[in-house]
């Protein structure tokens, strides 16, 4: 396997843009996610219905990656991630920060484990 699956997911509007996304994700995805809100746990239509409302609120999405390791088939991520809104499209601003480690399988997200702070 190889990091340009995940490189390319965070290089992509998939978190803002529900059709990308729906290419990344296997079928039987799922998503742990622990936030300053407390504990989500995301089935595939949940994360690409997610998708679909930061694309109504977000003209431009990029996560800034300071860390990206592989282990077998688990890739672990660090990463900023910055919005441009509708109402303030030249101004980049931090959403949040993020930590996620992903189980890639038949070369999609399959089971990710994630953990989000605000700035």
């Amino acid at each position: 396997m190889s990091k340009k699956l995940v490189q390319d997911f965070y290089k992509s509007d998939a978190l803002i843009n529900s059709e990308i996304m729906d290419g990344y994700l296997h079928p039987d995805f799922a998503l742990d996610w622990n936030s300053s809100t407390g504990h989500k746990q995301l089935n595939r239509e949940q994360i690409l219905s997610l998708a679909g409302e930061l694309g109504k609120a977000y003209v431009r999405s990029k996560a800034k990656i300071s860390h990206l390791l592989k282990d077998g088939n688990t890739f672990t991520v660090r990463y900023s991630h910055y919005i441009k809104t509708i109402e303030n499209p030249r101004e980049e601003m931090l959403l949040a920060h993020f930590m996620v480690i992903w189980e890639v399988k038949d070369d999609k997200l399959y089971r990710g484990f994630q953990i989000s702070q605000l700035p």
